[in-house]
């Protein structure tokens, strides 16, 4: 897939001048061995590897990282976190992610994804600390923990004094597209120090307008779509989760939708 892309494309001096020296990063978030199967075929640098990914993501199972190491042979980065809700960790669920990031540092994991708050919407700095000294030589991406901070600008500063390698972000909007002008900002100020990558709404239509527009290079997305479940019996009286979302189906990754964005974040 080839797109026409205007001028303003090429004649970027910020990407002219940078364009050698930042890679142009594709990761893709999955929750499943097939999706993660379907986004390394379909081009993806990277994995988020997760659970619940229909509730924004939770701690993957030891299995399920290692099945999926075993399948695909790109980095992959488990997104650790405990439970559903805010960003806020009791003494407890912050002893679980320490543990959680050892046991992933062990079975060879390229980085983890975390991000821990205070109730004052700050970066928990001695969490953050703890987490990042158990993470030892592997990366760390300062997960959407990011987006519900109250100072974006000093979380980022703090990001980097901490060594954190990506910040993931929607500009902290709802959409990226909506945050495009802080998403920008943070480019400036990351000073090629920090990876900023670009999540929530990003697929290959949206792709050339975050990277003109807020000179991002990096781009994180599920590609996913909806398919049939294989039940034949279904009893539709009863729900086990989320009330909108339906029993019978299941959410996966689209090689294709992966393969479409690849192909633009090459063109440009």
């Amino acid at each position: 897939m080839q797109l026409a892309f205007p001028y303003s494309y090429f004649n970027n001096e910020y990407m002219k001048n940078k364009g050698e020296t930042m890679k142009r990063t594709l990761e893709c978030c999955v929750d499943s061995v097939e999706s993660a199967i379907a986004a390394k075929a379909g081009g993806a640098d990277r994995i988020e590897l997760c659970s619940g990914l229909v509730i924004g993501g939770l701690s993957p199972s030891i299995a399920l990282f290692q099945k999926v190491k075993e399948k695909v042979d790109i980095p992959i980065r488990p997104l650790l976190r405990t439970r559903f809700g805010d960003f806020c960790y009791t003494p407890y669920e912050h002893e679980i992610l320490k543990e959680e990031v050892k046991i992933f540092r062990q079975l060879g994991a390229e980085g983890v994804v975390i991000g821990s708050l205070t109730p004052e919407g700050r970066l928990n700095l001695q969490q953050m600390k703890e987490l990042i000294e158990e993470a030892g030589e592997m990366k760390v991406t300062l997960h959407r923990a990011f987006d519900m901070c109250k100072n974006p600008i000093e979380t980022l500063e703090q990001a980097k004094r901490l060594g954190i390698d990506t910040i993931l972000t929607s500009g902290q909007k709802n959409c990226a597209e909506e945050g495009i002008e802080l998403l920008k900002q943070l480019v400036e100020k990351s000073e090629n120090k920090i990876e900023i990558l670009v999540g929530g709404g990003v697929d290959a239509k949206t792709i050339p307008m975050f990277y003109e527009k807020a000179n991002t290079t990096s781009y994180h997305m599920s590609g996913k779509i909806a398919l049939e479940s294989q039940m034949k019996y279904r009893n539709f009286n009863v729900n086990m989760g989320v009330a909108s979302i339906g029993e019978y189906e299941i959410w996966t990754t689209s090689k294709e939708r992966i393969q479409e964005a690849r192909n633009v974040l090459d063109s440009l």
